[in-house]
């Protein structure tokens, strides 16, 4: 096995939505703002060559939406999803799976894009299999109307309507030693209903892809959670057993949305868990 680090873009998003109740005196030491209150973010996935399989997590915002619709989320930056992948001598059409955590549009937005007549869509990965799990995509397809913005049917309905997705067997368990992907995987429901968090094992450690469950190193007290969530003391509650997991484990975290750090280790304190060391991908896995 071995894992190359995909970055898909960069953008901001507003500081307050990120951190909900939290003051800006607060958040805004570790997540600086700028002028209009926006901070920094990532679109940082995640690619496992496992034999014959690559697998993609994620795949952020994508390109095939309006002009006005990127400008209300600043895209900056040099990084795009093909040129990640090419990077390290891959093409999209090398993927054989496409992992969605969960179906937000800055996760699965590059799942799907125009055709070439540009009068529809179709599959961005064509010989990819999707995996999304079905409480999941029940969810997002009768979206409700907190999330509604969130889900758009342009990045979903043609996933099915390709043929090419499937949902992971939970068998009722919240977590699972070993998915159809050869990972363990975590459900969280505070986020939004059964976002999933893949556990890999690799070089003798354990990586853990965060998703939205801790966006950046600025989330890690458990307070510090999004005004996005759909029930923010159910993150509360999954976080502070997933960060005592985290620490007791020697576990690296995997920050797809921190503009700043790409890997971080935990440690406890008196004031709770926080921040023990930030790396680069390459500094933990040679």
């Amino acid at each position: 096995m071995k894992l190359y680090v995909v970055e898909c873009g960069n953008f901001k998003l507003d500081g307050g939505a990120m951190f909900g109740v939290v003051p800006k005196t607060l958040w805004s030491r570790t997540n600086p703002a700028d002028d209009n209150n926006l901070i920094d973010m990532a679109a940082r996935c995640l690619l496992i060559e496992d034999g014959n399989r690559l697998i993609l997590i994620d795949n952020g915002m994508g390109d095939k939406q309006s002009e006005k619709f990127f400008g209300y989320y600043y895209l900056w930056g040099d990084h795009s999803l093909d040129g990640s992948l090419a990077k390290h001598g891959f093409h999209r059409d090398d993927i054989t799976d496409v992992f969605l955590t969960h179906l937000h549009f800055d996760h699965c937005g590059g799942s799907i894009r125009w055709n070439s007549k540009r009068d529809g869509y179709e599959p961005a990965f064509k010989n990819a299999v999707y995996w999304s799990n079905k409480a999941h995509w029940n969810w997002a397809v009768y979206p409700n109307p907190r999330e509604k913005a969130s889900f758009l049917k342009e990045n979903i309905l043609p996933i099915q309507e390709s043929g090419q997705l499937q949902f992971i067997d939970s068998r009722g368990k919240s977590f699972l030693n070993e998915s159809a992907l050869g990972f363990g995987i975590l459900m969280v429901d505070g986020h939004t209903e059964k976002q999933m968090i893949p556990h890999i094992s690799y070089q003798g450690k354990t990586l853990v892809f965060m998703a939205d469950l801790l966006p950046t190193t600025g989330h890690i007290p458990l307070p510090y959670v999004m005004g996005y969530d759909t029930r923010p003391l159910l993150t509360l509650g999954e976080k502070k057993e997933f960060l005592d997991k985290a620490v007791a484990n020697d576990y690296y975290l995997f920050l797809e949305h921190d503009a700043v750090t790409e890997v971080c280790t935990l440690k406890h304190t008196e004031k709770g868990v926080r921040l023990n060391n930030t790396y680069s991908f390459d500094e933990v896995f040679s």
